[in-house]
């Protein structure tokens, strides 16, 4: 096969990526979307006696490279050098994963197990980039199936993993048979792997289509909530308006739909513009004019976006966020925050714990400790925030439980179930989506809350600035989608829930067994490099 020709296998795998991918793409397409680049492993595997295992790399990054530029592209809107930095980093890693999983196939005696370690490499990649400080997960191939939510509502019991480990094992088996009519294998064999590619793609999707019709979405107590969309242009409006002008524009547009029979009012991230100090919050004017606001509604209980900052006490340990006041040995932390209150005195914070890389937190500061203090030396880290360690969810006058995701947190599947442990009846989002204009980018945002909807089986209220807010069922159906870019009001009566699911009580346990497969694959593959590479050696002597 010529270089061309890879080549062009290589583009075509980026675009079927690409064309798979949510809001317009069809998911179908991941089935056989890593198979022209499986095609080009094999061809270098081929010839591992003439070729470097690390040629791959020229013929593997243009695939990745293209699916993320045509899936990705609209973090330009918000910033030029971050969606450069993730379209070129998230490329390398991916094709860092397949360069690994070529090394193992190249070094263990059986080769076809090389692609059960390239199942254990990919999703535990996609691991990692869960939970460290680059974190990026939206790409994640268990994604690929936001917007035909009713063919996943299995991930009720596997999460997003188990959407990655249906793509990946789908594009080994297609690839099995294409090698297998190259080689003009039986006809009977053929018929026989074409019925067993048939029934790994049918059985999840029946089962789940099953699933979905049977699902009760009014089990559980109602909760009437108002979701509340000021639509104001981050760029232009919200940080430059009067905050106190923001906040009645905010609740003249609530009280298009809000009663006495309301029980919660969402707003969206940052809808308060004062920088607001934790330990003054009742004296905030925001806060004061929204409880004179609620003195109508006293049922009613309102969850708002916030910028906060907390004072560290004298001898306090300091975070890797900490941040010196530059005319006192003080400390504060600062932090993106969600808020809950009503007319009484008392209100609960829950901080932002999944920050977004370059923007709000700098990078592996935890693990390099030179940085941090580079970082205090230098007056204190810049856009790096706060966090908090547990998911607590607000509770209401009425005993409800609230878990709260502020913006790009309703990524993470685990993450969010974290608020569920803890004995959440609801979810809300509340995000600001106008950064990165009308793209794909909020509306795949949006289809992310239906995954999270179906793993945690939860009610989910989604109040977004400038992007789409909307509720979501226990299904994961989009209900009363607003318009993109206009100001609007909806108000619905959701259902709590009370059980469970499997996946919130496991969480990501295909992530984990594959980290440890992974870890046995390379310790596996390194012990054979060495051994081999000694036997080597001898024979020269």
């Amino acid at each position: 096969m010529k270089r061309f020709h890879l080549l062009l296998l290589s583009l075509f795998s980026g675009l079927l990526l690409s064309l798979a991918w949510p809001m317009n793409g069809f998911p179908g397409l991941l089935f056989v979307a890593l198979v022209p680049l499986l095609v080009i492993e094999d061809h270098f595997w081929n010839r591992k006696n003439s070729r470097s295992a690390f040629a791959l790399i020229g013929y593997v990054l243009p695939a990745f490279l293209i699916w993320n530029l045509l899936t990705t592209w609209w973090i330009v809107n918000s910033t030029l050098v971050g969606a450069l930095v993730a379209i070129v980093l998230n490329s390398v890693f991916m094709t860092i994963i397949f360069v690994l999983f070529h090394l193992s196939r190249r070094t263990l005696t059986r080769p076809a197990q090389g692609y059960l370690a390239l199942i254990f490499y990919w999703i535990t990649f996609e691991f990692i980039h869960h939970h460290w400080d680059l974190n990026w997960p939206w790409l994640s191939l268990g994604n690929g199936f936001a917007a035909y939510h009713k063919w996943i509502q299995w991930y009720e019991f596997t999460g997003i993993f188990g959407g990655t480990l249906w793509v990946l094992i789908m594009n080994i088996l297609v690839f099995f048979m294409i090698k297998a009519a190259q080689n003009k294998e039986h006809t009977k064999n053929l018929f026989f792997r074409g019925v067993i590619i048939a029934l790994v793609i049918i059985t999840p999707i029946i089962t789940s289509v099953c699933i979905y019709k049977s699902w009760e979405t009014d089990k559980g107590q109602p909760v009437d909530v108002v979701v509340v969309q000021p639509n104001l242009d981050p760029y232009s409006e919200q940080y430059e308006l009067p905050p106190l002008e923001v906040v009645d524009r905010i609740w003249n547009i609530a009280t298009q739909k809000t009663d006495e029979l309301t029980q919660f009012v969402v707003c969206p991230e940052s809808a308060i513009q004062e920088y607001v100090w934790e330990e003054h919050m009742n004296y905030t004017p925001s806060v004061i004019r929204f409880r004179e606001y609620l003195q109508d509604f006293p049922n009613a209980a309102l969850i708002v976006g916030l910028s906060t900052r907390r004072m560290f006490e004298p001898g306090e340990e300091l975070t890797p966020s900490a941040r010196k006041f530059s005319d006192a040995d003080m400390f504060y932390d600062a932090y993106n925050t969600a808020m809950i209150l009503d007319t009484s005195q008392q209100y609960q914070l829950y901080h932002k714990s999944k920050l977004t890389p370059g923007v709000e937190v700098m990078p592996l500061v935890r693990y390099f400790k030179f940085i941090e203090k580079l970082a205090f030396n230098l007056g204190g880290t810049v856009g790096s925030l706060g966090t908090d360690a547990e998911r607590i969810p607000f509770t209401n006058s009425e005993g409800l439980k609230v878990g709260t995701a502020v913006c790009y947190e309703s990524v993470y599947g685990d993450f969010m179930a974290g608020y569920v442990r803890n004995g959440a009846n609801l979810i809300f989002v509340i995000t600001n989506d106008g950064w990165w204009g009308n793209t794909p980018g909020h509306r795949q945002h949006l289809l992310f809350s239906s995954i999270r909807a179906i793993e945690m089986r939860r009610s989910i209220a989604r109040s977004a600035n400038t992007g789409i807010s909307c509720f979501v069922n226990k299904r994961g159906d989009i209900q009363q989608a607003t318009k993109y870019w206009e100001p609007g009001v909806i108000q619905q009566e959701i259902y709590t829930g009370e059980k469970m699911t499997f996946y919130v009580i496991y969480g990501d346990y295909i992530a984990r067994i594959s980290a440890f497969g992974t870890v046995l694959m390379l310790l596996i593959t390194l012990m054979l490099r060495l051994k081999n590479t000694g036997r080597g050696k001898t024979r020269l002597k």
